[in-house]
């Protein structure tokens, strides 16, 4: 398998027409590129989620759609995804289309064979954010710009999920967190040992349907943890007197 798609989706019933619409717009694309399939995760919903996905993608070849019995968050959803994945390459993103699924073309394009992760960014200078409130950009501009100080200055965006992964990043930092820091935490450690990452600036978008599932103070008390975890790795390694190698970035 060349490429697996992986979508974590929790009470998503609203957005499932839209994710469906996408999809079959870039379906022949991929299908040019290689094989490929795509791994859905209903992270416990309560609506019926499961049941329109089934319905949505039913003539779909190579679609899993793996099953939470209760929501286990967004770190949960991520490993079962993973642990479905076959693709040599994974593309993980946003199941209400906040990123449009018709740009995943394009960031497949800048995974070149020197590249082991091309990540979205909206707050890259030519990346962009279109009608998301102000105080959930402040705590994730905040965050990135803390990770920036830490660990390297080059990446403008720590918290997308949107991203494509070679499959060996994904089994050398499997993710361990809990929630959405999850994020950050694969981008921070894959930098820290050395990966190849590149931004594809991207445009942020509010999303059209349903409600979002983040809860704000809680995400930024997980990032201050990670931080600071951070940053005591950081001085011990420096204490050690032993280099740290840092990610190249484009």
């Amino acid at each position: 398998m060349d490429l697996s798609l992986v979508i974590p989706c929790f009470n998503e019933s609203d957005s499932i027409d839209q994710m469906r619409a996408q999809l079959n717009a870039i379906r022949p694309e991929l299908a040019r590129r290689g094989s490929f399939e795509l791994v859905l995760v209903d992270d416990g919903s309560t609506d019926d989620t499961y049941e329109r996905l089934k319905a949505a993608f039913a003539d779909w070849e190579h679609v899993q759609i793996a099953r939470h019995e209760r929501n286990r968050g967004l770190g949960a959803a991520l490993r079962t995804g993973f642990a479905h994945a076959r693709g040599e390459v994974i593309v993980v993103t946003d199941s209400d289309g906040t990123y449009p699924f018709t740009t995943i073309p394009a960031m497949l394009d800048m995974m070149t064979p020197d590249v082991d992760i091309v990540t979205s960014s909206a707050y890259h200078p030519q990346g962009g954010v279109e009608g998301v409130p102000a105080y959930r950009l402040l705590f994730s501009q905040g965050a990135s710009l803390i990770y920036r100080l830490l660990v390297n200055r080059h990446i403008h965006t720590y918290t997308a999920m949107y991203r494509a992964y070679r499959r060996r990043v994904i089994e050398q930092v499997p993710p361990t967190l809990e929630g959405y820091v999850v994020m950050a935490e694969i981008l921070v450690n894959a930098l820290l040992a050395g990966y190849h990452v590149v931004e594809y600036p991207a445009v942020l978008h509010v999303r059209k349907f349903g409600q979002s599932k983040a809860k704000i103070w809680r995400i930024t008390k997980s990032h201050l943890r990670f931080q600071a975890h951070i940053l005591r790795r950081r001085l011990a390694g420096l204490l050690r007197a032993a280099p740290v190698t840092t990610g190249r970035v484009k």
